[in-house]
């Protein structure tokens, strides 16, 4: 009788404390507190650490934040990244220094955004506002062509040794960036100076770049210092300056790039610059860029398509060009390592384009040869001015309409002879230009230029 007693005195006593457990975790449940749905994140020198930005998270930048030597930042898919506004040295941006990674793989369903301050993402911001936030800096320890083969990058003060790009390592990998959007960026940093909305300082090979928008720019849309990085599916819509700059011996992959300027604003579609320390330096500027989808301001605006100058080559093939006052020009300068020069040797070509709309649609007007002082004296001047116009129709350019638009940049007519395609990085496919003609836009949805409908 005593042990049936002891036993069910045990067995309450156990009840109770079995409930009293119960109560204090419910207790506990409520008085958490819930994570917060945004951060800001201030650098401090220390940089963001090797942490992780979740999804569902909004992060506020103020100022410039880095990715330190060493640290890893992992964005998931469908996070967002706001910056700040502020001018200069207020400006916020978010740079991977070199030996950094970052790791942005965001998804067509939910991309990863980066945008301004203002903007709530349902409207509060206009299309083409530019310059309320900087824009997203990678920087690598690829080769450069200017002296000493480091160089500060622009946008970033000076004083900041992280803001350091070069070396000597073309396979350099500095992460992964898939499915970003970066929007309304290029804030002044001084004296007209603007952050771009994506730079590339000596970003190597290894890191991987793919589905990239890049939106309502004040400077340009995407600019490579030099370096090997390779970029395919890139839309930049209504930059204000620039869409594609390339500077300092960039020598990587493009395919299934698309710019589309604003009627009102924007210079070139691609600028294409090749040493500036000297400006005779090697390794030249030699991307190759393939099915590329080019359309312009219109008449009257006096923007060109493209500008290879200093002593840039680069190759562009199976590409649209639409849309644009003046075509492509290549500089001819007193000094024998000019763009001129380059396209004699072989390492700038242009074939198997369409053009439409473009110039007055001859090949003396979409082929031009610019002369810098003391050039144009030269008795090889005419020469070289026959020699480029003569070469469109020979490299299998041709100037047809493709039926592409700024609204619909997918084509009715883009076949004809192809180029062949240089390594088996890029897409063997059979059509000209960024899009598959009849096929799906593959900017849309994921991206604020083509939203879904």
């Amino acid at each position: 009788m005593k042990n049936r007693n002891f036993q069910m005195m045990l067995l309450l006593t156990l009840a109770v404390l079995v409930a009293l457990a119960s109560c204090k975790k419910d207790d506990d449940e409520q008085t958490e507190t819930p994570e917060p749905s945004e951060y800001t994140i201030v650098d401090n020198g220390n940089g963001t650490g090797t942490t992780t930005w979740k999804a569902g998270k909004t992060y506020i930048l103020e100022g410039m934040v880095f990715v330190n030597d060493g640290q890893v930042l992992t964005i998931e898919p469908g996070c967002v990244i706001k910056g700040k506004p502020g001018q200069g040295e207020n400006a916020s941006a978010l740079i991977v220094a070199r030996g950094g990674m970052i790791m942005a793989e965001g998804t067509a369903q939910n991309p990863i955004i980066f945008t301004a301050e203002a903007d709530n993402l349902q409207g509060s911001v206009a299309l083409k506002d530019r310059g309320l936030w900087g824009g997203l800096i990678i920087l690598g320890k690829a080769r450069l062509n200017s002296t000493p083969g480091e160089t500060a990058i622009e946008g970033i003060p000076t004083s900041e040794p992280r803001g350091l790009y070069g070396g000597n390592d073309d396979n350099d990998n500095s992460g992964v960036l898939k499915y970003v959007s970066i929007r309304h960026g290029g804030t002044d940093i001084g004296e007209g100076n603007e952050i771009n909305g994506l730079t590339l300082g000596a970003v190597g090979s290894g890191t991987e770049i793919e589905y990239i928008e890049v939106l309502a720019n004040k400077d340009d849309g995407v600019e490579f210092f030099g370096g090997k990085p390779n970029l395919k599916h890139v839309i930049v819509a209504y930059s204000g300056d620039d869409s594609f700059d390339y500077d300092e011996g960039y020598r990587g992959f493009g395919q299934f790039w698309c710019a589309i300027q604003d009627d009102a604003a924007g210079d070139r579609v691609g600028e294409h610059d090749g040493g500036t320390d000297p400006e005779t330096a090697q390794p030249y500027a030699t991307p190759h860029i393939f099915n590329a989808t080019y359309i312009g301001r219109g008449a009257g605006a006096g923007s060109r398509v493209i500008t290879f100058r200093d002593n840039a080559g680069g190759h562009y093939a199976n590409s649209i060009f639409v849309n644009q006052e003046k075509g492509i020009d290549i500089e001819m300068t007193p000094d024998a390592e000019n763009s001129f020069n380059r396209f004699k040797t072989g390492d700038l070509t242009l074939q198997n384009n369409i053009f439409f709309g473009v110039a007055d649609g001859t090949a003396s007007g979409l082929f031009k040869v610019s002369f810098i002082t003391g050039s144009s004296a030269n008795p090889d001047s005419a020469t070289a001015v026959q020699t480029f116009s003569g070469y469109f129709a020979t490299a299998g350019n041709t100037v047809e309409d493709p039926g592409v638009t700024a609204a619909n940049p997918v084509p009715s007519n883009a076949g004809g002879t192809m180029a062949s395609y240089p390594d088996p990085w890029f897409a063997n496919v059979a059509y000209k230009g960024a899009f598959e003609p009849g096929a799906a836009n593959w900017a849309e949805g994921w991206t604020l230029t083509f939203a879904s409908k």
